[in-house]
């Protein structure tokens, strides 16, 4: 069809096609109007994809007669982009209609669009195979999913504006580097080949972002994706957080401004503190979170000896306390690799307390073990343990923000980061550490993971909802070749049917029902 109307000197993909307003605009400026009013002194250009069919002896509307309307919309397939000049009126059965004056394709659809809508809370793996590798199909197919990331850039929104009112700075710090940054997971390698040096994609920007107030910044933000390189499925390689930190501050603030931000946030989303969420899927019922602040707070040590039956050493480092955590893990089946006392704390932490926590909660004071970059509890100091000011928050059962003080003794620092070398998990910062020793002010720092939290306003089971293109497999079997309309399909056939634009879809917003051209 493309290359006959080429041979024919018509340009299938024209340059530009004025639209002088979006579908969802017209609908909500014309819906008022009375059945059979027509405004003909109003010029309207409309732009979207042709996505139904009907059949040949439909009562036409006498703007176009048979002959001239079976002409223009002969070589119109589903899927096909459209542009119509009009004017804007009510057919006699109440439909808002856009009476065409002009029609023109602005590109032409080469492989036929699904009928089936692939439900976003279904369980075909296929189908959802297919959703994540062609998300622009998923896009046009299901209205629910543009309303996800539209959820999702509004928090993003949020999170910026309620930073920037309280004078944050937003920076950009690198995404590779010889360091990966102050977190334990295991980072992506690549080269660089004019230097030929390997860099690390970063984890968190956080060593960054604290030199920025070692230089004189007080209060820094940044929003961006990082990288883990974990053998754990649950999270995408790629993903987005933000972390912000402030001079003069500590965890206590950080729990405030966490308690202010959300609920915050729910409130402008929902207009309550209170969401819905299908946590044990669509097929249940909803559990209720309520965002009300304070949020609840329980001590992690306390509670996890308490709900798992330990007594856990008091030398954290030992290997005596190892055995001890891979013991517990072991005896409640709790999957950990790798087998680091930190690691293997988090696991159980996630356990046992983790899933008590539906609606957030604080989980606080972590071993230092934990929070290598934390600073000593100041009312716990003489804790066997070597607590550090910090927390988790964990909602529905899942940790979404953590904050700490942060430590700022460059000597005690360099101790810390020796310690993780011990576990095989990261190399001694010492460029961090020379920064410190210029002096860091009294600090804290805080992370929230973007997808997690997109995941719960959004009502979403799986990551791979709220992430445009997610991590997938290599497929096993080479992509179909390009089908062209003129084959049969076992959707609709094409005998005795024409297509027309009896409905307008917009793309972006995701199929917006807009009316009929033509009404009887």
């Amino acid at each position: 069809m493309v290359e006959s109307l080429k041979e024919s000197g018509f340009n299938p993909y024209p340059h530009k096609f004025k639209v002088t307003m979006t579908i969802p605009a017209f609908i909500n400026m014309y819906k008022t109007m009375e059945a059979g009013e027509h405004r003909k002194d109003v010029v309207v250009s409309l732009s979207g994809k042709e996505f139904l069919r009907l059949h040949r002896d439909f009562y036409l509307n006498s703007v176009l007669d048979v002959a001239e309307f079976t002409n223009l919309h002969s070589g119109v397939e589903r899927g096909d982009i459209v542009g119509v000049t009009g004017f804007p009126g009510m057919c006699n059965r109440g439909e808002l209609s856009l009476f065409p004056g002009s029609f023109v394709v602005l590109c032409n659809t080469l492989q036929l669009i699904p009928m089936e809508k692939a439900d976003p809370g279904g369980d075909n793996s296929n189908v959802k195979e297919t959703r994540y590798r062609q998300r622009y199909l998923d896009l046009m197919l299901n209205k629910e999913v543009p309303q996800i990331f539209i959820t999702r850039a509004k928090v993003v929104s949020y999170i910026r504006r309620f930073l920037e009112d309280l004078h944050f700075l937003e920076v950009e710090t690198p995404l590779m580097n010889m360091i990966a940054g102050g977190a334990t997971t295991k980072p992506f390698v690549t080269h660089r080949d004019g230097l030929n040096m390997n860099l690390l994609k970063r984890v968190p920007p956080e060593l960054y972002l604290k030199q920025l107030l070692v230089g004189g910044f007080e209060r820094v933000f940044e929003i961006g994706k990082f990288f883990r390189n974990d053998p754990d499925l649950a999270h995408n390689p790629e993903f987005a957080t933000c972390e912000f930190y402030e001079a003069y501050a500590d965890y206590y603030d950080l729990m405030d401004r966490t308690e202010k931000m959300l609920s915050g946030m729910v409130q402008e989303l929902t207009g309550g503190y209170k969401i819905k969420y299908h946590a044990n899927g669509f097929d249940k019922d909803p559990i209720e979170i309520d965002f009300t602040p304070p949020f609840r707070k329980i001590d992690m040590m306390e509670e996890l000896e308490k709900a798992a039956g330990l007594e856990i050493p008091s030398d954290l480092s030992s290997d005596k306390t190892n055995k001890c955590l891979l013991d517990a893990c072991r005896k409640f089946d709790v999957n950990c690799p790798p087998q680091t006392t930190e690691r293997l704390l988090y696991k159980l932490v996630e356990h046992f307390l983790g899933e008590t926590c539906v609606n957030p909660t604080f989980i606080i004071d972590h071993p230092a073990i934990m929070r290598p970059l934390g600073k000593s509890h100041r009312l716990k100091l003489k804790s066997k343990l070597g607590l550090t000011e910090g927390f988790q928050l964990f909602i529905n059962k899942l940790e979404v923000c953590h904050g700490y003080t942060e430590l700022n003794d460059p000597m005690v620092q360099r101790q810390q980061f020796a310690e993780q070398l011990k576990d095989g998990v990261s190399a001694v910062e010492e460029a961090y550490c020379k920064a410190l020793e210029y002096g860091l002010p009294p600090t804290a720092g805080w992370g929230l993971e973007i997808d997690h939290l997109t995941m719960l306003f959004t009502d979403s089971q799986n990551i791979k909802e709220v992430i445009m293109f997610p991590a997938m497999k290599p497929q096993d079997e080479p992509a179909p070749q390009a089908q062209s309309n003129n084959v049969p399909v076992n959707f609709i056939g094409r005998q005795g049917w024409i297509s027309i634009t009896s409905f307008l879809v917009s793309f972006i917003l995701g199929m917006f029902l807009i009316s009929r051209f033509f009404g009887i």
